[in-house]
């Protein structure tokens, strides 16, 4: 007769597999909980105590711990050498293991104590688990309840070899993906990061994706369990299905729209803010920041730091306006009927709610063919600036240089924004010289510089930009500093009479 060792946590389906199993012939072995789940439901089971000769112990970490489990899973029929020993040592062979393991992740994404999540790892499962992968070429391993109807069929076709690598390859997966969750969470709580000598990440597909940045690239979105907040994690609650460049845009705006003032709006297109603005509602901040550029505005995605109510969604659903995704924290019934029966765009427009992320530091992994670069993410210090000219701004361009400066982060380099104290007026992204992107925010603002203010991500490296900015009427201007021209700069800075702040702090994002 086969056997199959069944220990599930997630017992979703696990009384009908197990009866298949039996109707097919396979005596069912199993423990503890698995065990009465599968009893209660009519059936057969020896329980793992009776295999072993051991009571389970110390609290259930050890249970089926022992060679009489181990060898049974391990043991390769086609070695006689493996034949004889078990046979010597009364071993039977298991020929399917069906295990899911302890909810590491659901107890440490939840409120827990250290002892908790320390409870809550696995050892005996992933111990079977890999055993029995190891063993593909002889025993079935199945570590998904999605799987359960497919083994079913192929073990009654007698097809079942065909599907055990594949069914093996998921279990290495799982297990890998186990130990990280539990890898990353015990370097934290140790204090031993953030760049340890390897690397563990463990993410989980949350979405296949039609294709990838361009037609000809496949893609998927995953999931980072151990992460809160941000549009992974957001809720679609209209629209069509993401594309891979919708999330991008719709990750770069609620980035940039939580780093504004609660009201606020941001919309992006190609990965860069073309509209900004923090005004008295989230209806009137989307007309700010659509005027900052209409073209680009149109088929963007836009982003709320607040719930979306019918005034809103009025303003966005006008005629003349396509958005691709809005993002907000909520939205009311009123602003989801506007968007649901807006003809056209309102169908395909993709409703995200988001939640804001703790404000704090996280690692960000960027792929390189070969290998991976990791750093923390750019979060401002919140440093004291330092006005380096004579004069100092007045409190409505200080605003003004504030705002600028929280924007500027999410700019590609070489940035260049122009602002007044509530609204993007002009960008300069993505140019190899600085000047050529002052020159592009400031041909964006037209004669909106005149009066507001500018703020670079990175120091001048020659007065060229001030003098431009200058002619162009900009009031006061933000920037790191630390050029070896810093004092050329600053010349010409007093010479306009421009307050300068220097900020001691670069934001470049290639």
């Amino acid at each position: 007769m086969s056997r199959a060792l069944i220990s599930v946590t997630d017992k979703t389906g696990i009384a009908e597999f197990a009866r298949a199993l039996a109707d097919i012939g396979f005596e069912i072995v199993s423990t503890g909980g698995t065990a009465e789940a599968i009893r209660n439901a009519g059936m057969q089971v020896t329980d793992v105590s009776q295999v072993t000769g051991f009571a389970e112990m110390l609290g259930g970490r050890v249970k089926t711990l022992h060679p009489m489990i181990h060898a049974g899973l391990l043991g390769d029929r086609a070695k006689e050498d493996h034949v004889r020993q078990m046979a010597d040592a009364g071993i039977a062979g298991f020929d399917l293991l069906c295990v899911n393991l302890y909810e590491f992740e659901r107890t440490v994404t939840g409120p827990h104590k250290f002892e908790d999540a320390l409870e809550s790892i696995d050892i005996g499962g992933p111990a079977m688990i890999r055993s029995a992968a190891k063993n593909c070429s002889n025993v079935t391993v199945v570590v998904d309840p999605a799987d359960y109807d497919s083994v079913v069929s192929h073990l009654a076709s007698n097809t079942i070899a065909d599907l055990r690598q594949s069914l093996a390859a998921k279990a290495f997966r799982q297990t890998a993906y186990y130990d990280a969750m539990i890898a990353r969470y015990m370097t934290e709580a140790a204090g031993d990061g953030p760049f340890t000598e390897t690397v563990t990440i463990g993410l989980a597909k949350r979405q296949t994706m039609r294709y990838g940045e361009n037609p000809h690239q496949t893609a998927a979105l995953y999931a980072d369990p151990l992460l809160p907040g941000g549009i992974t994690a957001a809720k679609q609650l209209w629209g069509k299905e993401l594309s891979y460049n919708n999330v991008l845009d719709s990750d770069a705006a609620w980035e940039l729209v939580c780093d504004l003032a609660p009201g606020s709006c941001a919309i992006i297109k190609h990965g860069n803010p073309c509209g900004a603005a923090s005004a008295s509602s989230p209806a009137a901040s989307f007309v700010l920041a659509k005027k900052s550029d209409p073209v680009s505005a149109f088929g963007g995605v836009a982003a709320f730091h607040g719930t979306i109510e019918g005034e809103a969604a009025a303003a966005m659903t006008e005629k003349g306006n396509f958005l691709e995704v809005v993002i907000a924290e909520a939205f009311t019934a009123e602003a989801l009927e506007l968007f649901k029966n807006r003809s056209g765009w309102g169908q395909r427009v993709r409703l995200l709610e988001a939640s804001i992320a703790p404000d704090s530091t996280y690692l960000e992994t960027r792929s390189i063919r070969g290998g991976a670069l990791r750093q923390t993410s750019d979060e401002d210090p919140g440093d004291e600036w330092r006005f380096v000219t004579e004069s100092g701004p007045s409190e409505a361009l200080t605003a003004a240089l504030r705002f600028a400066w929280r924007i500027i982060p999410h700019v590609k380099s070489n940035a260049i924004v122009v602002c007044n104290e509530n609204r993007l007026l002009g960008i300069g992204a993505g140019q190899m010289n600085r000047v050529q992107s002052v020159r592009l925010a400031l041909e964006q603002a037209g004669t909106g510089a005149a009066g507001a203010v500018l703020a670079s991500d990175a120091f001048f490296p020659f007065p060229d930009s001030v003098e431009t900015a200058a002619e162009a009427g900009i009031a006061a201007i933000v920037q790191p500093g630390g050029s070896k021209n810093d004092d050329k700069v600053i010349a010409a800075a007093t010479k306009f009479c421009i307050p300068m702040a220097f900020t001691g702090v670069r934001h470049f994002r290639h």
